[in-house]
């Protein structure tokens, strides 16, 4: 079995330094095999963020998987927003924006998403989506995940929101390679579902899951400062939120699929609150 800790949106410059600690603790204990932040590591792309950013993530487990978000390119300062909107990120996180882990079952895929002629919205290039497939392919028979910052599939109830961009024409590529799961942050809202919910042509049901913000004070109203734990095993994937109680992380709900020939199924869920 291989586990993920699925951080999100951590928002150094609007961090909970408290918050922060027990997050560090928590993923600390849960031993996992991979850690992904997916995207929005600062909140305005400033030095002392970055350095902030750096320094949190260097005391969490390796390895790691990072993706920048639209927070991660500069808002205020225009020319190095369009000549070097992610140079601060490239010199304190990681020069690679499109990082790839890989293991004996994982394959691992991430995609930029943040564009500096976007404000907050994101969107995949016509050459991601070109060079993901050969990626993608490389796995074989690992458990494939792909992390971007923007979401490919809506809350519940919320199915206007923006997407990233192209999305439609990178599920075709997602799909023909049998991707397993797509992990996302942006809304600060955590959920998971089917991506044919959104996408009904697909032929097989991938998972999308997003992670809520971790430590930030920036939540949505009724969500908590919250992260994901995803136990993966060849035929079985688990879902674990865990989520701030006040006092410590702690688990929220959790749903587990089970894989079909069309895909992965959910097999029971905690509470009605989760979504599959």
């Amino acid at each position: 079995m291989k586990t993920i800790a699925h951080i999100s949106d951590l928002h150094f410059g609007r961090d909970i330094p408290h918050v922060a600690e027990a997050l560090a603790a928590d993923l600390t204990a849960q031993h996992p095999t991979l850690v992904v932040a997916s995207g929005d590591l600062t909140q305005r792309a400033r030095g002392r963020e970055f350095r902030a950013a750096h320094d949190y993530l260097a005391r969490l487990p390796h390895p790691q998987l990072v993706v920048p978000g639209n927070h991660d390119v500069p808002l205020y300062d225009v020319a190095r927003r369009f000549l070097a909107p992610l140079t601060r990120y490239c010199r304190f996180i990681d020069g690679e924006l499109d990082p790839t882990f890989c293991d004996d079952q994982l394959l691992v895929v991430g995609l930029n998403t943040a564009r500096s002629f976007t404000w907050k919205n994101g969107r995949i290039s016509v050459e991601q989506i070109a060079a993901l497939e050969g990626r993608l392919s490389a796995g074989g028979l690992r458990v494939k995940v792909v992390v971007t910052h923007h979401p490919f599939l809506p809350p519940p109830g919320d199915a206007g929101i923006d997407l990233v961009g192209r999305a439609a024409h990178a599920m075709e590529v997602l799909d023909a390679c049998n991707v397993d799961l797509l992990l996302a942050g942006h809304l600060h809202r955590g959920y998971a579902g089917d991506i044919r919910t959104h996408y009904p042509a697909a032929r097989r049901a991938m998972i999308a899951v997003q992670a809520g913000t971790a430590i930030s004070s920036r939540t949505r109203e009724g969500e908590p400062n919250a992260y994901n734990v995803i136990h993966v095993e060849r035929r079985m994937i688990t879902i674990e939120v865990r989520a701030w109680n006040g006092g410590e992380f702690a688990p929220l709900r959790q749903t587990i699929y089970d894989r079909a020939d069309d895909g992965w199924h959910p097999r029971a869920a905690a509470d009605p609150g989760s979504v599959a």
